[in-house]
């Protein structure tokens, strides 16, 4: 089944910038006042638009040819407009969440990113953010999350759904031999344009960081704490080091070391974890969260299956009808994107700045200066659960 593909707005979007990122946002004080697009005459400011630009190139953005740039800002800025929109709807409708529902949503985020409140603050100053701005942010995606969720909120799925998509999907319900894993992970390079707290910037750093990190864990700390605050990979320090599952082959696609994998899958005890490893220049600790010594195919009884179709089912659904629900508004809504009628106006200026000097880029660059870097060793896992992958709980 095709998943429709829509813009969602989680409470993480305004809070992630901040965990992630300790960039300065571009702009001038022109910029600060211009109004970049309006929604039933609530404003949108340019300035929010070159923040979030900002955030997502990892402070980089100047570094950006002014196509580049120019396509940046009309995407970001879309996504602002879809969101204000779908705010409105939910405010007439009465569904803007309390204060102590933000305060503790912002909370939870700051507790998972492993952040001291003076990080957090250094963090919010670096960008030029007040916490009144951040709890508008949170404001919206709560508001915006409610909103969805009132109309996805009645779907059901009928058992013979979940028979029919089962069994005209066998080939996909498949327990692969291989492991789960978690890993913490010091990277000698600088990553603190990444946001990354207490970063390693050389090999001795990197080495006396991995070695205390090490001792910690022997001394029994959570593996998914010290993940949180001492990882350099911002793709899995917020969820305590998980990386998913790897079959057999997986582990040897991801570029592991024969040893490595021959552990996982052989003497290693599952909620053990590996002393330092180094892989690619960067220093590894893993551990194992579950291992699976053979293959066999699921059926419907098997653990969690039924549950995985019905939910990813349902999570189809709740697409279409975030689509349907965003036409909707947008259709309703009086929408002006002054940013879009500029670049129109004078297509000589379209990123309202000259390209840096020598900046010519490839068409694929834009999307390589706003790509979370990927740890070396650590790809997405391939048998992510449900429908869409192999039926594989964990």
């Amino acid at each position: 089944m095709r998943k429709i593909a829509i813009v969602v707005f989680p409470i993480t979007l305004a809070l992630a910038a901040v965990v992630f990122s300790a960039c300065s946002p571009a702009g001038s004080d022109a910029k600060e006042s211009m109004v970049a697009a309006t929604v039933n005459g609530k404003n949108i400011m340019l300035a929010e638009v070159e923040r979030t630009v900002s955030q997502q190139a990892g402070g980089k953005q100047s570094s950006l040819s002014q196509l580049e740039l120019a396509q940046a800002r009309l995407q970001v800025l879309g996504s602002l407009i879809q969101r204000e929109v779908l705010f409105q709807r939910a405010e007439r409708e009465k569904l803007l969440p309390t204060e102590e529902q933000i305060t503790a949503a912002i909370n939870q985020q700051k507790q998972q990113s492993g952040m001291t409140d003076e990080d957090f603050n250094k963090s919010l100053s670096a960008q030029n953010m007040s916490m009144e701005t951040l709890r508008e942010e949170a404001r919206k995606d709560l508001a915006v999350r409610s909103l969805q969720d009132k109309y996805s909120g009645k779907i059901s799925i009928s058992d013979k759904e979940v028979e029919d998509f089962y069994n005209n999907n066998r080939q996909q319900f498949i327990s692969a031999r291989g492991a789960a894993l978690a890993v913490i992970i010091v990277d000698p390079a600088d990553n603190s344009e990444q946001g990354i707290q207490n970063d390693a910037k050389n090999e001795a750093e990197a080495k006396l960081k991995i070695d205390n990190v090490y001792q910690q864990l022997k001394g029994g700390a959570d593996f998914a704490t010290v993940a949180r605050s001492k990882s350099e990979d911002a793709q899995s320090l917020v969820k305590g080091g998980d990386i998913g599952f790897f079959s057999e082959d997986g582990l040897k696609q991801a570029g592991l070391p024969k040893e490595l994998s021959d552990m996982f899958m052989g003497p290693m005890q599952v909620g053990s974890f590996t002393e330092p490893k180094q892989v690619n220049n960067r220093w590894y600790i893993f551990k194992l969260e579950e291992k699976r010594l053979q293959t066999e195919n699921l059926t419907l009884e098997s653990p969690g299956v039924r549950q995985q179709i019905t939910q990813a089912l349902i999570n189809q659904r709740k697409d279409i009808l975030n689509a349907a629900l965003l036409e909707v508004a947008v259709n309703e809504a009086k929408v002006v994107n002054n940013l879009a009628a500029n670049m129109l106006n004078n297509p000589g200026n379209l990123g309202l700045r000259p390209a840096s000097p020598g900046s010519v880029a490839s068409p694929s660059a834009t999307q390589q200066s706003t790509a979370t870097p990927q740890p070396a060793a650590s790809p997405a896992a391939s048998t992510a659960a449900g429908p869409k992958g192999s039926a594989s709980p964990k």
